[in-house]
């Protein structure tokens, strides 16, 4: 059993007179890799700031070992005062060895260490202050977003160094995949009080449903009935070929039911504004090329998309994935090339940096562009604070100026002003920075839902394989040229043998890369659904409902009791007709329900 460096125990703090924590506990040993999770507001950064001194809680006790060093890496490092970035980087690290680890990592990140922090975009002056926190080999490592705006190459050079490194670690992360790779622990802040799960993030929403399961007990009734229908579904179909299509629909309903009550109370429930369908053919582009000065972005690119389409994209920051977005979206002109947008095309787009939030507005203005206090969505008028509050947003807030929010209000307050549009071509440029893991859960769940045509740019891997059909990523070793791959961020890197930006590896370094610690394995690929299974699973009710009303239509001509003298001929091939398609219909079904089961199976 490893030995305590920190404990935080019966931990109470208010704030403005409300209750934040009323029993919350910590506890990290020697080597923990412990993610700490919870929705925005539920006091994750507030008490990884109790755990390192910086917040002095009203309750409880903190103890740390004497002599346990600790380094926190803020959600929103610091570098004012310092002159560069190398001084911001080596500062605390009074060893030379250590200095020159953060000069070295500085290095592998990019950054020229005699740049000014007055210089540096919010993703450099995260990575310089990664160097500083990881360089200083602390005996606790308190991390608070640490891959908030890092591309894919930098996570994955970040997941490394963790994985090697001998300090305790506390995570705060919206990024599963980087939590499933890094942590062996789970704790839950939840009502204002901490559960440790015993195991590692991957596991953790299992759990937490689980959970929440035994914890509502209004539910048990419901959760009773759909394992009777389970065990209908797996036992009592076995000996039928055709298979009880509306029994197999309640039931789907009946989990999504008990999937929305066990949803952690307070969570988002926003919805998306759907458009018009546009054109079948969304986006057309031919030979496109953009250069910016001698540097060519994009070098002789097509693509076509097509309405409902999904599309990822991938590369290095710097790369131009933004670029070739407005590109094949006509927001910017190309250079050689021919650009042809489809009918009836509704665009609405989230951009990275959030540009459309104004300091000096109200949160109301960003939802209705200053129009006034309502907001039509799906055809029902809302009051702004209604339409906020699913958002997770308080009454009163909808009058604050933008720059009284966190950085996570401001990133639900985008998410919101853009969803709050009609679209049939959504544009989302990193969505998911700044979201806590159950509006992220939400919005994905709503954009599996969308039927338009989605473009997405995204360093978060799990994000992109659930939501995804294809990626465009550029191509190995050819600046400008970018690559179209089918599935999602997994099977392109399957496609690629490596990750974009991560080519130059060296053969160490690769072998580094993949080798994880025997205390924390890397975890597999989750299974799922292949994209030939999933385009059937999406499409066969669609057939099975064409079929169904053929085979009415043929048994209402067979109705007829002069059909046969009449006609013999007809009747028979209306016979056979009528006959063949109840068989592809019971094939249909089979096949759907087999598909289901297997999703259903994968997803528990």
């Amino acid at each position: 059993m490893s030995a305590l460096l920190l404990t935080l125990a019966d931990i109470r703090l208010s704030i403005g007179g409300e209750p934040l924590f009323e029993n919350a506990s910590l506890n990290v040993g020697t080597r923990a890799r412990i993610a700490l999770v919870g929705r925005n507001g539920s006091g994750k950064s507030t008490l990884m700031k109790i755990a390192a001194g910086l917040v002095e809680a009203d309750g409880g006790e903190r103890f740390i070992h004497p002599g346990a060093t600790v380094r926190y890496l803020a959600q929103e490092p610091d570098a004012s005062g310092y002159d560069a970035i190398g001084d911001y980087a080596r500062a605390g690290l009074d060893e030379t060895g250590k200095a020159h680890e953060a000069e070295m990592m500085l290095e592998e990140l990019g950054l020229n260490p005699s740049l000014s922090p007055l210089k540096l975009s919010g993703g450099e002056l995260r990575r310089a202050a990664i160097a500083q926190a990881l360089a200083a080999a602390p005996d606790i490592l308190l991390l608070d977003e640490p891959t908030n705006h890092l591309d894919l190459p930098a996570i994955a050079w970040l997941e490394q160094k963790l994985r090697a490194l001998p300090s305790a670690i506390v995570v705060i992360s919206h990024d599963r995949r980087f939590l499933e790779t890094v942590t062996n622990d789970t704790v839950w802040i939840d009502r204002g009080a901490t559960r440790a799960t015993g195991s590692g993030f991957k596991d953790f929403e299992a759990w937490r449903d689980k959970f929440l399961e035994e914890e509502e007990a209004a539910l048990h009734k419901l959760g009773r009935k759909i394992a009777a229908e389970e065990h209908w579904m797996r036992y009592g179909v076995t000996a039928r070929r055709k298979r009880n299509m509306r029994r197999v629909g309640e039931l789907k309903s009946m989990r999504k039911q008990l999937r929305e009550a066990k949803r952690v109370e307070g969570g988002p429930t926003f919805t998306l504004q759907a458009g018009a369908a546009s054109g079948k053919r969304a986006i057309v582009a031919e030979h496109v090329s953009k250069s910016y000065g001698e540097r060519k972005i994009i070098d002789d690119f097509s693509i076509e998309i097509a309405r409902g389409d999904r599309i990822g994209f991938v590369g290095p920051n710097g790369a131009g994935k933004t670029t070739l977005i407005n590109l094949i979206t006509g927001a910017v002109e190309p250079d050689e090339g021919s650009i042809k947008l489809g009918t009836n095309l509704e665009i609405v787009s989230l951009d990275q940096r959030r540009a459309r939030l104004k300091p000096e507005m109200r949160v109301a203005d960003a939802i209705n562009d200053g129009t006034g206090d309502w907001v039509t969505i799906n055809g029902e008028k809302r009051h702004v604070a209604t339409y906020l509050k699913d958002f997770l947003f308080g009454p009163e807030q909808w009058r604050q100026p933008v720059t009284a929010l966190s950085g996570g209000e401001r990133g639900r307050l985008a998410l919101a002003a853009a969803l709050a549009k009609p679209s049939n071509l959504l544009i989302l440029d990193e969505p998911t920075n700044d979201l806590d893991l159950e509006t992220l859960e939400m919005l994905e769940d709503q954009l599996s839902a969308y039927e338009g045509t989605l473009l997405l740019i995204s360093h978060d891997r799990a994000f992109l394989d659930n939501l995804v059909a294809s990626v465009v990523a550029p191509a190995p070793e050819k600046p400008g040229r970018w690559i179209r791959y089918a599935g999602g961020y997994d099977d392109m890197v399957a496609q690629r043998g490596s990750a974009p930006g991560l080519e130059g590896a060296s053969a160490k370094q690769k072998q580094a890369k993949q080798k994880s610690s025997p205390e924390n394995p890397k975890p597999a690929p989750k299974a799922k659904l292949s994209y030939k299974e999933q385009f059937a699973l999406k499409n066969l009710p669609g057939e099975i409902d064409t079929l169904q009303t053929q085979i009415a239509a043929l048994k209402t001509k067979l109705d007829d009791p002069d059909l046969f003298s009449k006609d013999p001929a007809l009747f028979d091939k209306t016979a056979k007709d009528l006959a063949a398609a109840e068989e592809t219909l019971a094939e249909k079904e089979e096949e759907w329900l087999v598909l289901e089961m297997k999703r259903e199976e994968l997803e528990n």
